[in-house]
């Protein structure tokens, strides 16, 4: 189950029809975040894959399978920013079990995002999916 933040994008989009609009509303999202500090966009936060420079900054607070995963992220473009800013409405807050149980893959599909970006664009979404996977897999492992 998505997070309430993220049932919000997936209504608004259901009243966006055409997906240039969609895509602005993805842009403005990402406009919307606090850019990183300097300092914390580096090699140990960077997300390899993607073909824009993507930096995603985990906080985990407890341990196992009930600590809670919260998120910044940045990249230098703008598609990408929104980007980060849909997957910290799906993923942030919550537990790192619950994280590991939603399928990211359907929750996209409900916004067309799988449809209407490229592959590189697609690819990069998938590195970040997968690095927020791994961190939390290792915050519930430890």
């Amino acid at each position: 189950m998505a997070q309430d933040a993220f049932e919000e994008i997936a209504e608004t989009f259901e009243f966006l029809d055409d997906w240039e609009d969609r895509y602005r509303h993805v842009i403005d999202l990402g406009k919307a975040m606090n850019p990183l500090p300097e300092d914390q966009k580096v090699p140990a936060t960077k997300v390899d894959g993607c073909a824009s420079q993507v930096w995603l900054v985990p906080t985990v607070e407890g341990t196992g399978a009930g600590a809670i995963l919260e998120f910044d992220g940045e990249s230098d473009a703008m598609i990408v920013r929104g980007l980060i800013a849909v997957l910290k409405a799906l993923y942030s807050g919550l537990s790192v079990d619950a994280v590991l149980a939603i399928d990211a893959t359907a929750e996209m599909e409900r916004l067309g995002l799988n449809d209407h970006l490229s592959s590189q664009r697609s690819n990069g979404l998938r590195a970040m999916v997968q690095r927020i996977r791994d961190i939390s897999r290792a915050a519930r492992d430890t």
